[in-house]
């Protein structure tokens, strides 16, 4: 018996397009769902140091919900590196002036910290509206309950 073991070669071609519809969904639920997706964890010949994973779509960033207190309460900070250089945007701000990074920054910290967790984030398309210019790949819709 010999053990299955998949090749590099040949993974861009045989990647899928998923859309997600983010419309009333809490974020962390989608943003689990999402990344096990962009790193291929739900395929049975997932292998750890493959970028195996499929592209992923997300519509309606604009509607997507926290659950309990973290709307009000969560933020997101970034150090320019000087002293007194931290930076702090609520993540109601954040909504307003660019709600697709709220799923983007979910998403990306879920993702291995490598060169390879690079190469999975950019399979990634998020956009605050209904409308994506991805219509041509024909992408498959990828259900994620909401609770």
């Amino acid at each position: 018996m010999s053990t299955y073991f998949p090749s590099g070669k040949d993974l861009a071609d045989n990647r899928k397009w998923f859309i997600v519809d983010a419309k009333d969904k809490t974020v962390g639920r989608i943003s689990t769902e999402i990344a096990r997706v962009l790193m291929g964890k739900n395929k049975p010949d997932w292998t750890p140091f493959l970028d195996m994973g499929d592209h992923v779509v997300v519509v309606n960033a604009r509607h997507a919900k926290f659950k309990g207190a973290k709307g009000e309460q969560k933020n997101y900070y970034r150090h320019s590196g000087y002293p007194g250089g931290l930076k702090t945007i609520s993540v109601e701000k954040m909504f307003e002036d660019h709600p697709e990074r709220v799923i983007e920054f979910a998403v990306k910290r879920m993702l291995p910290k490598t060169k390879l967790g690079k190469a999975m984030f950019k399979k990634l398309k998020v956009y605050a509206d209904a409308e994506h210019p991805h219509a041509s790949q024909k992408p498959e819709p990828l259900e994620i309950e909401s609770i």
